[in-house]
């Protein structure tokens, strides 16, 4: 992953306090090493067992952004952004063949013999346990990877916003996922230059929504 560190990025802190959701965008291009560096730097990301239970799609093509976009309540950030990550789910990974997964961690040195073979029963033993609760672990593991993304987009300079508005069976269409049941979006993140600052609208304080031990016990600022 050498191209992640040609660019001088911002350090995470900044990027935390930086960050906006921004609705309006640059046409602008993103070079094709920029992209690169996100999508290595999203792919990053946790997931349970490391299973990596997500699709990406980057939607650039001017008729999918269109189509996308339609299937979004027209929202025009995503035709006015060069490049929208797709977050699907795929809550039937972890029932799969998981060889190559077992076969990089090894190569890496990051799980021995004994790792690998105890994986390889209770990673599908856990994901058959979690019964209908698989698409929602799997969709907090593509949000995880989505969050990777915003926070990477701010610190090397472009912009981003998680959109919740879209209707997922038209969403699945426009990726090509209509005929898979099982598979389910989790966000939509359009990435680009933004054509205009959002301040900071603020937060609660820490006594709000911050406890200790036990809700109700607020956390002191």
């Amino acid at each position: 992953m050498s191209s992640i560190t040609q660019t001088q990025a911002l350090d995470v802190p900044s990027a935390i306090a930086q960050r906006r959701s921004i609705k309006t965008f640059k046409t602008d291009p993103i070079a094709p090493e920029l992209l690169k560096q996100l999508v290595e730097l999203t792919v990053a990301a946790p997931s349970s067992f490391n299973i990596q239970d997500w699709q990406i799609i980057l939607v650039q093509d001017e008729a999918q952004k269109a189509a996308l976009s339609a299937a979004s309540w027209n929202q025009q950030q995503i035709v006015q952004a060069p490049v929208t990550f797709v977050f699907a789910a795929d809550p039937n990974v972890g029932e799969r063949d998981l060889t190559p997964i077992f076969e990089r961690a090894t190569e890496t040195g990051a799980w021995n013999e004994g790792t690998v073979n105890y994986f390889k029963s209770a990673i599908p033993q856990f994901q058959a346990g979690l019964g209908d609760k698989r698409r929602e672990y799997a969709i907090k593991d593509a949000i995880i990877a989505a969050t990777h993304l915003v926070l990477a987009a701010e610190s090397l300079g472009l912009s981003t916003c998680f959109m919740n508005g879209w209707i997922e069976d038209q969403v699945k269409q426009v990726i090509g996922a209509g005929d898979n049941p099982d598979l389910a979006i989790a966000v939509l993140v359009p990435v680009g230059y933004a054509a205009e600052p959002r301040l900071n609208p603020g937060r609660l304080p820490f006594s709000s929504n911050v406890s200790v031990d036990r809700i109700g016990n607020p956390y002191a600022e």
